[in-house]
């Protein structure tokens, strides 16, 4: 198998999609690697590191080549998909990454108009077999850690409770609203740096999970809503106006009395759903500050601006969209176990061969020989549902 690493070109991208570590497993297995010059540089791996591992080291036209096996984080860009390195991009190509393709379905069907196999890590699904393969659920393990350091170092004050000559020094107060993979994580780290932190997630099975990090669960009277709390996947299912009304209602006095908050509520293809109102944040302490890791999708509360800072009567509201590339050395070596545990899925005997009655790679693959093929894709770019019973089975 040939595999091609290409260099990240978005300006905050730090990370490389396998590390020489992966690059010497892989070479140990008789596949060849092509390294782009400087990929791994800004996560710490030298282009000598790549070599020591077995990998050839050239220029983004031959790392991509005539066929093969293509790793990146987030794939081409629309520009980059028009301009000369990427024009060989074709039929013998498979094209692995994160390409997000229920929020930029259009993105997914320029690639997959190529004629390359599209594998989209996002859709992994959450099942015991695939957790070896699952990056969305690593990379939200960097970004909770790092939102809680992100607070941490913007709120006015010591997050523990000290007891000093100058008088007793109160620990500060955090609540982290949405419990899944991040929210977990930004309890686990907010709480070993000493914060008093308080957990909300509107699934009623979190609260066990918020409560063995020792951390206090926030339990409202929702129960009128009728509707189911999570939907596919573990995720938060959308939520009707006058639960959402409530849920404020209720919220309002915890995120009140917080030093710092920290949101992580997302919706697969959607709209982050709003947990803070303008409301909430004008009851907030000046020098408080909100850290949305739902920014990118319009943010759990509205005032956010993605990768920026806004302050709103004293309040600081961050929307950082790339917490994993600030820990690029450790989200890369999680990225690239990911991506070899799917190499060894799809390619246990050296070649790629996507086999549509396998679970994973039926709903990873989203383009295949010219086509989206996968359904919520093609739903999404209003489409007519493809019949696959002529492509069942296993094809190269």
């Amino acid at each position: 198998m040939r595999i091609g690493v290409p260099r990240e070109t978005s300006s905050r991208e730090r990370r490389v999609a396998l590390t020489p570590p992966g690059v010497a497993t892989l070479v140990s297995a008789s596949n060849q690697v092509v390294v782009e010059v400087g990929a791994g540089l800004k996560a710490g791996f030298s282009d000598d590191a790549y070599r020591d591992a077995g990998a050839t080291i050239d220029q983004r036209a031959a790392v991509i080549g005539d066929g093969g096996v293509i790793v990146q984080i987030t794939g081409p860009s629309d520009e980059e998909l028009t301009g000369p390195e990427w024009r060989g991009l074709g039929a013998g190509h498979t094209l692995i990454g994160q390409h997000d393709p229920l929020w930029r379905p259009e993105r997914v069907a320029a690639l997959a108009g190529t004629g390359a196999s599209v594998v989209s890590l996002e859709l992994i699904p959450r099942t015991t077999k695939a957790q070896s393969m699952d990056v969305l659920s690593s990379m939200a393990t960097v970004a909770g850690y790092e939102a809680a350091l992100l607070a941490a170092t913007r709120i006015p004050k010591l997050l523990p409770m000290m007891m000093t000559a100058a008088g007793t020094v109160s620990p500060a107060r955090f609540v982290v609203l949405g419990a899944g993979v991040a929210g977990l994580q930004a309890i686990a780290t907010s709480r070993r740096l000493g914060a008093v932190v308080q957990g909300y997630d509107i699934r009623p099975a979190a609260i066990e999970q918020i409560q063995s990090l020792g951390a206090k669960a926030i339990e409202l009277d929702l129960s009128f809503r009728g509707g189911g709390a999570e939907a596919d996947g573990g995720y938060a299912a959308e939520q009707t106006e006058e639960l959402n009304r409530r849920q404020h209602e209720q919220l309002l006095p915890f995120i009140a009395e917080a030093d710092a908050v920290i949101t992580t509520a997302a919706v697969p293809g959607a709209a982050s759903p709003e947990l803070i109102t303008t409301q909430m944040v004008e009851a907030m302490r000046p020098g408080s500050v909100i850290v949305d890791l739902a920014a990118e999708r319009g943010g759990n509360c509205r005032l956010t601006v993605a990768d920026d800072e806004v302050t709103h009567r004293g309040v600081l509201l961050l929307g950082p969209t790339d917490l994993p590339s600030k820990a690029a050395a450790t989200s890369s070596q999680m990225f690239s176990n990911n991506v070899m545990s799917l190499l060894k899925h799809l390619a246990p005997d050296g070649e790629p061969v996507l086999d549509f009655d396998d679970e994973i790679t039926a709903g990873t693959v989203v383009g295949h020989h010219g086509e989206v093929r996968h359904p919520r894709v093609r739903q999404a770019l209003q489409l007519e549902p493809l019949d696959h019973t002529a492509d069942s089975g296993a094809t190269s």
